[in-house]
């Protein structure tokens, strides 16, 4: 269906209330969300199409692999350095705007590399260029879709459209590789990149015919005219995430998480093809439980109402002591019964991590929070692996796995005991240290 000819999804009626609200798939029954879902299944269908295809196009270019992981650099480092300022500007322009203007030139880069492509004038200097500007625009179009999504279900059912969209884009990542191989057997390597730009352009389509639940909308727009003038500054939102413990537990949480475990294409990896002693087919088994269970996970993740840090910091300790006895695994099939839980695990905590990172602020500071949440994700995506090969270099793959789970939980159990001790401290009132003076 074309996007001139759709309806205008209308608003929903409100959620029933009852075990009915539990359902996973709560989110979908609101049409605005139904549209978004297909939106993002096409958009990450082609993301994953050209994905497979770029470095082996850079390789294919340079012939160098240093370039290739240069080239990933690049794209990913401005979200390092600017994704605050990113997050800024959607907290100060409309959203819906903001995310279809962010994916039309996403698509327009993507074209623009297809037509080079597909011209032979494709060089290292021009890769390297487009790989910049698309990672500058992602670090608007990131906080804008996220919170574009939340914002056409009630707060309730954003555990929901969460899930939902973990389950879309694992269904994409999927296709699109799928397609990746025939439209570039077929159609060449330009194909790949063009259908990437489509993709993008089919959701800035679908963008303006979305309606925000009721309510949230009208808080955005309220809390962005009506604050302060110093309120829509890019260091009140460094300020908010710096003073609010709540994030600070959530970064320290997944930080030790991305650095000591998590990297499972990395640590199981070596693990089967060295101490069990299997082959790639081994390790694609275990790869293909990993996804099974990142399914599920996202499913079970969906179902949550209320997510807390709290909530996060068990699931990821309960993480941490599955890879320690992942670790120890005899034999492959033994690993592979520890695998299952392990992607659960980790489904279900990045579910409700995203939850509390998008509800937690006020809406007015959302995307500046999230701009700050990029930037430290980043440090950790490029500074988690080399940790980690440095750890297994020094302790090999069992010891990796088995030292990275002793500290992810140890480290979330010590956080936890000095909170308890810290609440339940007894505090003496002025009044009685006047008293006891006397």
């Amino acid at each position: 269906m074309s996007s001139s000819s759709a309806p205008a999804p209308p608003s929903s009626p409100a959620a029933p209330s009852g075990s009915a609200t539990r359902s996973p798939w709560r989110s979908l029954r609101y049409r605005s969300m139904r549209w978004w879902s297909v939106a993002n299944f096409v958009s990450n269908a082609g993301t994953w199409m050209q994905l497979t295809v770029q470095n082996l196009l850079v390789l294919q270019i340079t012939g160098s692999a240093a370039a290739t992981g240069l080239s990933m650099s690049v794209q990913a480092a401005p979200a390092l350095l600017i994704s605050v300022f990113g997050g800024a500007a959607v907290d100060r322009w409309p959203r819906r705007l903001t995310a279809a203007v962010s994916q039309a030139l996403l698509g327009t880069v993507a074209f623009v590399t297809a037509v080079m492509v597909a011209l032979d004038r494709l060089d290292l200097t021009t890769l390297m260029v487009l790989a910049a500007v698309t990672g500058v625009i992602a670090t608007v179009d990131g906080p804008a879709c996220s919170l574009l999504g939340n914002d056409l279900v009630p707060r309730e059912d954003v555990p929901s459209a969460i899930g939902v969209g973990a389950l879309v884009h694992q269904a994409g990542r999927l296709t699109g590789a799928a397609l990746a191989g025939v439209t570039v057997g077929f159609l060449g390597t330009a194909a790949a990149y063009a259908a990437n730009g489509l993709s993008f352009l089919f959701v800035a389509a679908v963008i303006p015919f979305l309606r925000p639940a009721r309510g949230a909308a009208a808080q955005t727009r309220t809390a962005r005219e009506d604050g302060p003038p110093d309120t829509m500054s890019v260091r009140a939102g460094l300020a908010f995430f710096v003073r609010r413990p709540r994030l600070l537990a959530l970064a320290g949480v997944t930080g030790v998480s991305a650095v000591f475990g998590r990297n499972y294409q990395l640590t199981l990896a070596v693990l089967v093809t060295g101490p069990l002693a299997g082959g790639a087919g081994s390790f694609g088994t275990v790869s293909t439980v990993l996804a099974a269970g990142g399914i599920v996970g996202a499913v079970l993740g969906a179902r949550l109402r209320r997510p807390s840090v709290r909530v996060v910091g068990a699931l990821a300790a309960a993480g941490g002591l599955l890879q320690v006895v992942a670790g120890m695994s005899p034999s492959l099939a033994v690993l592979l019964v520890m695998v299952l839980p392990m992607a659960v695990v980790e489904s279900v905590s990045d579910t409700a991590g995203t939850a509390v990172l998008q509800t937690d602020p006020p809406a007015h500071l959302r995307g500046r929070v999230l701009g700050v949440w990029g930037s430290i994700g980043t440090v950790w995506g490029l500074g988690g692996p080399p940790a980690l090969g440095l750890l297994m270099e020094m302790a090999g793959a069992r010891g990796a796995l088995i030292a990275g789970g002793l500290i992810i939980a140890g480290t979330i159990g010590a956080g936890h005991l000095l909170r308890e001790r810290g609440t339940t401290a007894p505090r003496v009132s002025p009044v009685a240290n006047l008293e006891t003076a006397a």
